[in-house]
């Protein structure tokens, strides 16, 4: 079989990672016909179709799939040591790529990366904005920022944030007009606009503590949706009662225009973590670490009993 471009191959793991020829070409700063021609070109040459296309979407074939997980992390390495192949043996360049959850971004991303970007100009940073959990190893990530509990147990773990909350919260108007819920079972009787998880499509049941007991409520209500802004925008608008990331909440809570009901069930966590596998890992995202480590201070703390160390 003839040799196959390192380029062709980088192009098609793009569109399988965004599972859109569009959104691929936006990354790599092509056209769509552009990558769409590079990875029909592809299959030619390896004999196999590695994408299922329709009008409104894109889907990895079994062999699409295998080629994926076997040389996604590899191709991210190799292009890594091309971009800095021509610097100064001091200088720290290549790509970190990480995929980090919405309520990540103004806590988190926001603080972190003009520091970093400041410090590293020759590093480029991939950050992928979706709320469903990823695979970082076969998707070629890095790493990546989520609650704990959303973590594998063998990924290296940073505390970012310290602990944070989910509250339940509603605009004075909808609390004047409904009534205060005193316990999780009256939030049956509310409007509760739920959240739709990009995992697994399901609603999420709100999730209330009091004491060692922990409560699933299976709310409804007006609406569902997978974006928190939105959901809590329209809590502030009194559509409803809404399960609200509290670092996102606390000046609408501080201002007044919500009110947290339900204070003696609120879900504490243990806040935001900088994860990734318990392998080498590249310069540019072991400075990435170090800034991180940095920036949260000795107070934050490293699980799964290995240190985050150079």
């Amino acid at each position: 079989m003839p040799s196959t471009r390192l380029d062709a191959l980088a192009e098609f793991l793009a569109v399988a990672r965004h599972r859109s020829f569009t959104a691929a070409a936006a990354e790599l700063g092509v056209t769509p016909s552009a990558i769409s021609q590079a990875v029909r070109q592809l299959e030619r040459q390896i004999g196999v179709a590695l994408l299922t296309r329709t009008t409104r979407s894109v889907a990895l074939t079994d062999p699409g799939r295998r080629l994926v997980d076997e040389s996604g992390p590899a191709v991210a390495q190799a292009l890594a040591a091309l971009r800095g192949a021509g610097a100064a043996p001091e200088e720290v360049t290549g790509m970190v790529r990480l995929t980090v959850p919405e309520l990540a971004l103004s806590t988190v991303v926001a603080p972190i990366v003009p520091a970093f970007v400041s410090r590293y100009p020759r590093v480029s940073l991939d950050i992928q904005v979706e709320n469903r959990f990823v695979d970082i190893v076969t998707e070629g990530y890095d790493g990546g920022i989520r609650l704990e509990e959303s973590l594998e147990k063998d990924m290296v773990q940073l505390n970012l944030t310290g602990p944070a909350a989910f509250v339940v919260a509603g605009a004075p108007s909808y609390l004047a007009a409904r009534g205060v819920p005193e316990s999780p079972r009256d939030l049956l009787a509310h409007d509760c606009l739920g959240y739709r998880t990009q995992t697994t499509g399901a609603v999420y049941a709100w999730e209330l503590v009091r004491g060692k007991r922990l409560f699933r409520v299976p709310v409804r209500g007006p609406l569902v949706s997978n974006d928190g802004r939105l959901v809590q925008s329209l809590v502030e608008a009194g559509l409803g009662l809404g399960y609200l990331w509290e670092p996102h909440a606390r000046e609408a809570l501080q201002t007044g225009r919500v009110r947290q009901v339900l204070r003696d069930y609120t879900a504490e966590v243990a806040g935001l973590f900088l994860y990734y596998p318990g392998r080498s890992v590249s310069r540019a995202f072991r400075a990435f670490i170090d800034l991180c480590r940095e920036m949260v201070g000795p107070r934050k703390r490293s699980t799964r009993g290995a240190p985050v160390t150079p």
